[in-house]
């Protein structure tokens, strides 16, 4: 999962794919509508790669938080709606994330995290992580052999 270029800009809905930069901004286009944006560095713009959620032990990065609730849901969008009552929420992120500190990650919090699973899922942009598959490393028969024992199958 790559999040280095999805941002969230305050005061604009959804998540933006970054396209280039500019001396002055840069252009992204919409995750939701799929429209071209400019925008300008005084724009308030979080990296959703850069984003980290409070635990009572520490913080964890909101890619984890995705992978948590994307293991949950089985790849589908969220079965809680984004604008489900703050203790449906609170509940739902609390089995994805039993150790978040319920003082400093407020339902609205949720509410946006929620909402952003659910537009990244629907790209494509979240995928399980699967362990590499090992190959048995091919067993190495001499030249000379192989062609010896074909011939003698023949």
């Amino acid at each position: 999962m790559e999040l280095d270029k999805i941002i969230a800009i305050s005061g604009r809905p959804g998540l933006f794919e970054v396209q280039v930069q500019t001396r002055t901004g840069f252009v992204a286009h919409s995750l939701v509508d799929g429209k071209r944006i400019t925008a300008s560095i005084r724009d308030q713009v979080s990296l959703l790669s850069e984003i980290n959620i409070y635990g009572l032990q520490d913080e964890v990065p909101l890619a984890e938080i995705f992978q948590k609730i994307l293991a949950k849901e089985n790849g589908a969008v969220c079965s809680v709606k984004p604008k489900a009552p703050a203790t449906d929420l609170e509940a739902f992120f609390f089995e994805v994330f039993q150790d978040y500190d319920e003082e400093r990650v407020y339902p609205s919090d949720i509410k946006k995290i929620i909402q952003w699973y659910n537009v990244l899922v629907n790209k494509g942009l979240l995928v399980t992580e699967k362990a590499p598959e090992k190959k048995a490393p091919a067993k190495k028969v001499p030249a000379k052999k192989a062609k010896a024992t074909a011939t003698k199958k023949d």
